[in-house]
């Protein structure tokens, strides 16, 4: 591990003082070219990306190369811009590097065979860093010097591993990994040599100056999904696992070095592809939300492809009550969790991969985008190209616990996988990436316009980004929580750089910052329509 001695230093003096800090902000403004050249048309423009995630075979896409790979944000050379990496399993893995007005350079790195996808500061040098799951092994880790990559080989982080997640786990302020795998598509690859061996399962892997501690907790996933979720409200992360077929999702609470499980939803997705958290009714607690596989029955087409599906989904659901082939929202409340899919109508959505929330329209009200597809010559012999062709689908968050589906040219057909949302031109609206599968990939450029404030955080501790922090916007229409994680969605990667909707006619009050270990940072009245970066020294 590439640790200065200063921030090794650090690392004990923390466990011994307590720390004082002081922090600074520096306000930019965001962009309004678009809004004074007229280019808030109510919609979102698609644009292609250079880069297709390929299948081995792409004549006879069969499990589990249908299921695709990731995408991630974020500023990778420090110039305020944010870049975007994309996973593939054949071909290389693509960084675009960011050169404004919606214009990206390619490099290609490495060789693909690669899953999920996370932009994180692992070693907290000031330069944010690259980790992908692999196919069949442990993930891969490139270390960024000023701008640069290359591959660093870390043994001590060896287990196969499909999903991921990084925040710091124990208190020490570096950042700590979690993993996944996925045991069906080891077993069908590797066969006895994986039957035979130790295994692998959902590992922890504990960062300290001399590398990591790993800890596995259970052996047997299915883990598409993984996040990490606050579930008992004691403002520790805890993990929980989101698992494809009968394995039903796990949750493990983060007690004093300890793991044991727990079960704190009373219906869960059955074949949980990807999980997303954010505070959709601005309640102030977190919500959950998990995509499965349901036909959106307003579609008629897709129905009709659906059929010969139909009747074994039926058989399945009724053998496990507590697992539903469906989407879950597991709404929050001082009550704890209950599942209202069915009563906001989001409970179905098509084959759904990436489910994520975000302000789109910049309301101050998370809206959700779903992307959809399949390929699969053996499951859906019995259509076109093998493919279930399904429009992502948009819902637009009304208020009131009240979704309802909008199109805003969201619609893609491209057999969608990873998808994230970040401001890419630094107009103050969440554009959207999407990783496709056998189509180039996507960005789907916002011009809803709206107005927003975003805010970048700086940490001079080895978590440099703050992942694990909190963010309160309060106005005078009500307060506003986002988070800061390393990974949500389908296997990918979220931006450090955080983004607040604002409500028409709202006076921003104050801005509340809780870094990871509890320090409190505030901010009163930020400026609207800008680009707020706080920087919080350790004394």
């Amino acid at each position: 591990m590439r640790l200065s001695f200063i921030f090794m230093m650090r690392r004990y003096l923390l466990l011994f003082i307590f720390v004082m800090s002081s922090s600074y902000a520096q306000t930019l403004s965001l962009n309004s070219e678009a809004l004074q050249q007229g280019f808030c048309t109510g919609t979102f423009i698609e644009h292609t990306l250079e880069h297709l995630t390929q299948a081995h075979d792409p004549e006879h896409i069969g499990a589990y190369d249908s299921n695709g790979a990731g995408v991630a944000v974020g500023d990778l050379n420090n110039d305020g811009k944010l870049d975007i990496v994309l996973a593939n399993l054949k071909g290389s893995n693509s960084i675009l590097w960011n050169q404004g007005d919606l214009k990206f350079s390619k490099e290609s790195l490495g060789q693909g065979e690669a899953r999920a996808v996370s932009i994180i500061d692992i070693n907290g040098d000031g330069w944010l860093d690259i980790a992908f799951s692999q196919n069949l092994g442990a993930p891969s880790l490139w270390y960024n010097d000023k701008g640069s990559f290359s591959k660093v080989y870390q043994k001590d982080i060896n287990k196969p591993a499909y999903s991921m997640a990084w925040a710091d786990l124990d208190g020490d302020n570096d950042l700590d990994l979690v993993t996944g795998s996925y045991n069906a598509l080891l077993e069908k690859e590797l066969r006895d040599s994986f039957l035979f061996s130790t295994g692998a399962g959902v590992v922890v892997y504990q960062q300290d100056s001399q590398g990591f501690k790993e800890t596995r907790l259970i052996k047997d996933s299915q883990a598409l999904a993984l996040i990490l979720f606050d579930v008992n409200k004691d403002n520790k992360p805890d993990i929980l696992v989101g698992n494809d077929f009968a394995i039903p999702d796990y949750a493990f609470i983060n007690t004093d070095g300890e793991w044991p499980q727990a079960h704190p939803f009373k219906i869960t997705s059955r074949n949980t592809m990807s999980f997303d958290m954010a505070d959709v009714d601005n309640n102030g607690y977190e919500d959950l939300f998990s995509t499965d596989m349901k036909p959106d029955f307003r579609d008629l087409k897709a129905l009709a492809a659906w059929m010969p599906l139909m009747q074994k989904t039926y058989e399945l659901k009724k053998a496990h009550t507590s697992q539903r082939v469906e989407n879950a929202l597991q709404l929050q409340s001082s009550q704890g969790f209950s599942n209202d899919s069915y009563k906001l109508k989001l409970d179905a959505s098509g084959w759904s991969w990436s489910g994520k929330f975000g302000d789109l329209d910049n309301d101050g009200l998370l809206d959700l985008y779903v992307v959809n597809g399949m390929i699969d010559d053996v499951v859906l012999s019995h259509l076109p190209n093998n493919e279930l062709v399904e429009s992502n689908q948009a819902f637009h968050n009304l208020g009131k616990s009240h979704f309802e589906p909008i199109d805003w040219g969201l619609g893609s057909t491209q057999s969608g996988r990873g998808m994230t949302m970040a401001d890419l031109d630094n107009d103050g609206d969440l554009d959207i990436i999407v990783n496709n599968l056998e189509s180039p990939s996507i960005l789907f450029e916002n011009q809803l316009c709206g107005n927003a404030l975003e805010v970048d955080l700086h940490w001079s501790s080895l978590n440099t980004r703050a992942i694990g922090a909190k963010l309160i916007l309060h106005t005078s229409k009500g307060q506003f929580m986002r988070d800061i994680r390393s990974n949500s969605g389908y296997l990918s990667g979220d931006s450090a750089r955080v983004h607040f909707g604002i409500p028409e006619g709202a006076d921003l009050e104050k801005l509340e910052v809780i870094w990871p270990d509890g320090y409190i940072s505030t901010i009163d009245t930020p400026s609207i329509n800008s680009l707020t970066t706080l920087s919080r020294e350790d004394l």
